[in-house]
């Protein structure tokens, strides 16, 4: 009994081997093609339930755009928002107890000597998101070559924002040579993981080329997100008659809905602390 294999790009034919395979080609080759676009599109035009950073793991709420609003600990690699973090603080103070993560109940570090050894620990274990935070720590001190190691091994391993960070740095030549066919690979598979910032770019990517109507879905699909900045090409859309009323604002509605989303009384809490201490930093 032959096991027949599928054509890997299409998913259309089947094939009993690779000579088989090869002798088809020239008569599959177009359709194979098309069909192949269908399928990627499918995947690009997909509305996420969630963006790339997902929830916070304590409150499961989803995590704010705004990375200034969440903390990434070295200790377990989990982003937590600002406002479990901020519970966590008054819990501790209030219980006389020593600053630990609020995820894993590891002590929190210091000094940042601290915080990169444990974070070396996770890169160790092959952990994405602390491979992608040891390339921006390298990328911060403008060391590329070494950086580059590191985002591009996270990205093999699904990490989502390094996607999205290579995809910057073939499209402006960052510490490698500027490559379109590279950028935009990384950039649809940062839109096709949910990051809103790639899908508003990819969109920007397709109005250049005069696809409109792809630029448009892109950036309703980043403001469903609740990504602001996709919200000024729409508008602009809709003046020049791409996008209809009812479209646009539906997305609004959609967008109002994702960033009300990420809102808690204990991130309330936390934005006015934070916005209490940094008016006395001023003072001082």
């Amino acid at each position: 009994e032959i096991k027949l294999k599928k054509c890997t790009a299409c998913y259309l034919v089947r094939y009993c081997g690779v000579k088989c395979q090869r002798d088809h080609r020239p008569q599959h080759k177009k359709e194979c093609k098309k069909r192949a676009a269908e399928l990627r599109d499918e995947l690009l035009f997909k509305q996420p339930e969630s963006t790339h950073l997902g929830d916070c793991p304590i409150c499961c709420l989803p995590l704010p755009l705004d990375t200034t609003k969440s903390i990434l600990m070295a200790c377990c690699c989990k982003l937590i928002c600002d406002g479990c973090d901020f519970a966590n603080q008054m819990r501790e103070m209030n219980e006389s107890l020593p600053h630990t993560c609020p995820f894993c109940r590891h002590p929190v570090p210091k000094l940042e000597e601290e915080f990169k050894r444990n974070l070396m620990e996770r890169v160790e274990a092959n952990d994405p998101t602390a491979l992608h935070q040891m390339g921006f720590f390298y990328r911060k001190e403008r060391d590329y070559e070494n950086a580059f190691p590191y985002f591009t091994k996270a990205a093999g391993m699904g990490d989502i924002q390094s996607h999205y960070e290579l995809s910057c740095w073939y499209r402006e030549g960052t510490g490698v040579k500027k490559n379109k066919e590279k950028e935009l690979y990384h950039l649809e598979e940062a839109v096709i993981g949910g990051h809103p910032g790639a899908r508003h770019n990819l969109g920007c990517y397709e109005s250049e080329r005069c696809k409109d109507d792809r630029a448009v879905k892109h950036w309703i699909i980043a403001a469903n997100l609740g990504y602001d900045f996709s919200l000024v090409p729409l508008k602009d859309a809709y003046r020049e008659g791409l996008v209809s009323k009812e479209d646009l604002a539906a997305a609004l509605r959609a967008h109002q809905a994702a960033v009300d989303a990420t809102k808690s009384p204990k991130r309330v809490e936390a934005a006015a602390d934070r916005q209490k201490a940094s008016k006395a930093a001023r003072q001082n």
